[in-house]
């Protein structure tokens, strides 16, 4: 299923940037046991929009949605370190990025966005970046 190619593009992607950085960055993948380290780490979510059909034979699947990050840093050191992942991460995902399995691909469809932060025990700073992938049988 075309979900499942998308998923593992981004999170192939994140996962061997984070793994090769240094520090190397921990991510939590859905659904997968994790224990969060004391330092910083990434959360990775696929939240999928509306699949949708774009030609009268309803051949067409267009699959839309947000691949989202969250940055975890310790609490009160402020927000320099996620701003700067989230610099990183804005470079490894750039407007316009198209990643390919075989046939298929997947496009981001907007810039890193930033959303606000949350703060209690961590520092969690959000970003996320819409994407769009059609396919059509073969």
């Amino acid at each position: 299923m075309s979900d499942k190619l998308i998923r593992s593009l981004f999170e192939g992607r994140l996962g061997t940037w984070a793994a090769a950085r240094v520090p190397a960055l921990p991510v939590a993948w859905e659904n997968v046991s994790f224990t969060p380290p004391a330092g910083a780490y990434l959360r990775a979510f696929l939240l999928r929009g509306a699949t949708t059909s774009r030609d009268l034979a309803g051949d067409n699947r267009n699959r839309v949605g947000v691949f989202q990050i969250s940055i975890v840093c310790p609490a009160g050191n402020g927000a320099g370190a996620a701003e700067s992942i989230a610099a990183e991460l804005d470079a490894l995902f750039p407007m316009n990025l198209r990643l390919t399995s075989g046939t298929f691909a997947v496009q981001q469809l907007s810039p890193l966005r930033l959303w606000s932060p949350d703060s209690s025990d961590r520092y969690l700073l959000p970003v996320d970046f819409q994407y769009r992938a059609d396919t059509y049988p073969t």
